[in-house]
């Protein structure tokens, strides 16, 4: 009778334990509901369009969703002010999802399909990081629930990455070790299409270059001055004069941040902003260092002195097709977006604003790409790179932008601040929801994915950030 009794007892606990059980499908209903509030806590960010390293309202917000939602949350770290760590769980796999959070200058944008910039403000999410942000943690939170709920070893932790363009902010968060007992990196990035690729990209690192002159009058006593634009200029000309000289899938950049006050007045300070680009950072080290001594040279010819600050650096993303094609299959499964006929409307006044080369098909929106292993680098850089070299790391793009937009731009602005930004944004918080449960079920793949990058970058391979040991740059766009 007694063991009856606790036979019976034994299968109502059971019984109940698994009916707490969550599968993933649940989870993905889950986010469903959420999607609204999940859109009102992206557009929130895409109003503040905070830039690098000023993403305090951003960055306080995303903490406190994740608080909210039973993670632990370690803010300032890297000794930067805006990033912080996200927790929840015990023990391994340790999976890791990254949140950007900045915006950029310059492009201000209303969410129609016409330029207009947005009164009061200066700055705009054309990369769509309000989204990314908000996507990523959708996705840690959804983790925690299918992980809370279905018991197991695992532990999430969701790393809020300030400043991406041009700040470098994971760059630093790496230097600091906070991916060290990272089994598996999953990430993504607003796009105008749905792939998953184990693709790479370009390196980067910049630079500010500063010279200094002697201010005279430019009529009265030019042989007084020393123009601190001349060396700008002299060093603009021997680097363009170089390009001939550098490997053809080199990229160099720059701006003159600074040229004088007034044409009568012989310049006493000069900038000139630089970024190197190439497909290996390697590469990326020895060009940028011909392009100091073409600053140097210049210099030296126009009796000025020059001194230069390292902005950022960012490694080449290091692909990984283990985890790439995990990410591949579950956006399948996902698929894309299809537009109602207001945003089908608003996408097709977009298109009627882009460059007849660009247009794609809005269909283009609700199709998955097929999976690749491209050799070319996708002609962009990110501080993701970085965190690939150290962790094996995998993303995904979705159509969050109407098909054809290019990045960077007031359609991009004005698409992520809209409903068709919100699906695409939900696509990417699926997908990675789906390679999490993966990777905490099949703990394999996370063995696997560090003995392909181990491969890849060799045996002798040490970490060594392009931007060497500077602080974070926290005023660089002041």
């Amino acid at each position: 009778m007694r063991y009856l009794l606790f036979a019976i007892c034994l299968s109502l606990v059971t019984t109940t334990l698994e009916a707490q059980k969550i599968s993933p499908q649940e989870i993905l209903n889950r986010l469903d509901q959420r999607s609204a509030a999940y859109g009102t806590l992206a557009h929130t960010i895409w109003e503040y369009a905070e830039v690098g390293y000023q993403e305090e309202k951003s960055s306080a917000l995303l903490q406190e969703k994740l608080r909210a939602a039973g993670f632990s949350v370690e803010a300032g770290v890297a000794d930067i002010p805006t990033a912080f760590v996200a927790s929840y769980g015990s023990g391994k796999p340790v999976i890791g999802l990254l949140a950007e959070f900045d915006a950029l200058p310059g492009v201000s944008q209303e969410a129609v399909p016409e330029p207009r910039p947005r009164p009061g403000s200066s700055a705009g999410h054309a990369c769509g990081h309000h989204l990314f942000g908000a996507a990523s943690t959708a996705a840690a939170i959804s983790l925690k629930e299918w992980l809370e709920a279905n018991g197991g070893s695992g532990t999430i932790k969701l790393f809020g990455t300030p400043a991406e363009e041009g700040g470098a902010g994971k760059v630093y968060m790496v230097r600091a070790g906070l991916f060290d007992e990272v089994d598996a990196v999953i990430q993504w990035h607003p796009s105008d299409g749905n792939s998953a690729d184990a693709g790479t990209s370009l390196s980067n690192k910049s630079a500010k270059f500063r010279f200094y002159g002697a201010a005279s009058h430019a009529a009265a006593a030019p042989e007084s001055g020393r123009s601190a634009l001349d060396g700008v200029e002299a060093m603009n000309y021997m680097v363009n004069l170089m390009r001939e000289h550098v490997p053809e899938s080199t990229r160099i950049h720059y701006v003159i941040t600074s040229g004088g006050e007034a044409p009568n007045v012989v310049p006493a300070f000069a900038e000139v902003f630089y970024y190197v680009r190439h497909p290996q950072m390697r590469d990326v080290r020895s060009i940028f260092e011909r392009v100091v001594k073409a600053a140097e040279g210049a210099a030296l010819g126009t009796g000025t002195t020059m001194e230069y600050e390292v902005i950022h650096g960012s490694f080449n993303l290091m692909p990984n097709e283990t985890l790439a094609r995990v990410m591949h299959a579950n956006l399948e499964k996902v698929g894309g977006i299809t537009y109602d006929p207001e945003e089908q409307a608003f996408a097709e006044a977009i298109v009627e604003t882009l460059p007849e080369a660009r247009r794609k098909p809005l269909t283009s929106a609700g199709e998955v790409q097929g999976f690749r292993m491209p050799e070319k680098a996708y002609p962009a850089s990110t501080d993701v790179g970085d965190v690939s070299w150290t962790v094996p790391t995998a993303g995904l793009r979705t159509a969050t932008w109407v098909p054809g937009t290019p990045p960077h731009s007031w359609q991009a602005v004005a698409a992520g601040g809209t409903s068709i930004g919100t699906k695409g944004m939900m696509v990417a918080a699926k997908t990675l929801t789906l390679t999490g449960i993966d990777l905490f079920t099949n703990p394999e793949l996370c063995t696997r994915a560090q003995q392909e990058l181990n491969r890849r970058r060799g045996a002798d391979f040490k970490y060594e950030a392009l931007l060497g040991d500077r602080e974070p740059p926290l005023d660089y766009r002041n």
